[in-house]
């Protein structure tokens, strides 16, 4: 029967794990299932930025396909990056959900024919509160989502330029284009939703010691986080209507 169909989720790495991660959250794979995962499903990760990727007779069985973040920019030439933009134009083509995080919203912004490039105000690391569209889907759900939401953020590149045909349903102070939708089968999202905060810790640690940032914005970060609580339940929520075809 149509309805005991298994549901087969794919995850699309495009991180290395850190040790840290990977002792305390069983990888960021671990960190998306946790948040993403269901009763009755099956999730496979693939890591794409080391050159794994799904075989194309392998595309038809999965549901949904989620993008990670990564420390790689999303308008560079490395190969793995063209062969993630190439999977994406078949995806799409199929009408799969895709769900975009950080670098994944910036690489699907690029593939769809969007522009992506370094944020002229520099980085963003925190917690930052977005606003959503009051006539987006999200909006007009059951969900029962408010309109502002605070979300951790960790990126210096936006999407600049969306995609013909995508709409940006959410923006902040800081970045024009924090979440958009294409079609009823493609999300972007640039803030971390699936991101604890002792992760955006460790992950400054790993900017600062590869001189990425500045001392200053690591110190004024660590002063701050213990004031700030993202919105994560909410997040949950969105992604997972989402990526299940609730919204």
């Amino acid at each position: 029967m149509e309805g005991d169909e298994e549901k087969r989720y794919a995850v699309l790495l495009c991180a290395e794990d850190s040790e840290y991660v990977r002792k305390k959250h069983g990888g960021y794979f671990g960190v998306f299932v946790r948040m993403l995962a269901e009763a009755g499903e099956t999730w496979d990760v693939y890591r794409v930025a080391m050159g794994e990727f799904p075989d194309e007779h392998e595309l038809p069985l999965y549901h949904g396909f989620v993008i990670t973040g990564s420390c790689n920019d999303a308008y560079a030439n490395d190969t793995w990056i063209h062969d993630l933009i190439n999977l994406l134009h078949k995806l799409n083509s199929m009408n799969k959900k895709i769900l975009g995080i950080c670098f994944g919203h910036q690489i699907l912004g690029r593939a769809l024919g969007g522009k992506v490039s370094r944020s002229p105000t520099g980085w963003d690391i925190g917690v930052r509160t977005i606003t959503l569209s009051s006539s987006s889907p999200l909006a007009l759900t059951s969900l029962d989502i408010p309109l502002k939401l605070s979300i951790i953020e960790c990126h210096r590149d936006e999407v600049r330029e969306l995609p013909a045909k995508a709409e940006v349903i959410a923006w902040s102070e800081k970045t024009g284009i924090e979440m958009f939708r294409y079609g009823d089968h493609i999300m972007g999202i640039q803030g971390h939703p699936e991101y604890s905060k002792d992760i955006l810790l460790h992950l400054i640690d790993r900017l600062l010691n590869k001189d990425y940032i500045m001392d200053d914005l690591a110190v004024e970060v660590r002063e701050k986080i213990a004031f700030w609580e993202p919105d994560k339940e909410a997040w949950k929520r969105i992604c997972v209507s989402f990526l299940k075809g609730r919204l």
